[in-house]
């Protein structure tokens, strides 16, 4: 079946499993290649973000879904579209003003949020919440000073460093070491 491509495509959020965002949206793009609409069918997004955890002094990376339970989708609903896509194992539905109702594409600034929030979450700088606080003893746990203890002086946001106080050969020495370089005693 032959789509004139310059039909205007519209933003759709589609409910879905919370946690299955993911492996729905695959299962989505794969039933609609089964039937060959393609055309039919833009972009799906699952909006994540960037986070950050320390787990034993290692620095973790994880991809964390910013909306939990909806996908969004770029489509034309015509035909068996919106039917292939309701039929999908984990999807609820669309998201409608009206419970059965046809599904309501969003408006241009709702879709305009939206995409500058993917494109910052996808720009977003490593913000790591700092775990240590001035007064702390703490474990030094990487670099030439491994396995010593100490005390924090000082806590260095825009350096994302501390100021530790270790005793090396009975003398207190400082040392500015990163927050992946030190654990909690």
């Amino acid at each position: 079946m032959a789509v004139d491509n310059n039909e205007v495509m519209h933003w759709y959020v589609v409910r879905s499993v919370s946690g299955q965002e993911n492996k729905i949206k695959d299962y989505i793009e794969s039933e609609i290649a089964h039937h060959n609409l393609q055309d039919y069918l833009k972009q799906i997004l699952v909006p994540t973000e960037k986070v950050v955890q320390i787990r034993n002094g290692k620095k973790i990376n994880k991809e964390k879904v910013y909306f939990p339970g909806y996908i969004m989708i770029q489509a034309r609903l015509e035909g068996e579209v919106p039917h292939i896509i309701k039929s999908v194992n984990g999807v609820i539905g669309f998201l409608g003003e009206t419970k059965g109702g046809d599904p309501v594409p969003l408006r241009k600034s709702e879709v305009n949020r939206m995409l500058g929030k993917v494109d910052e979450l996808a720009e977003q700088v490593d913000n790591i919440a700092i775990p240590y606080k001035v007064g702390e003893t703490i474990k030094v746990v990487d670099g030439p000073f491994n396995g010593f203890n100490g005390t924090i002086e000082k806590v260095n946001e825009e350096k994302r460093k501390l100021e530790v106080m270790v005793k090396i050969f009975g003398r207190k020495t400082p040392l500015e070491l990163s927050y992946m370089q030190v654990e909690k005693v």
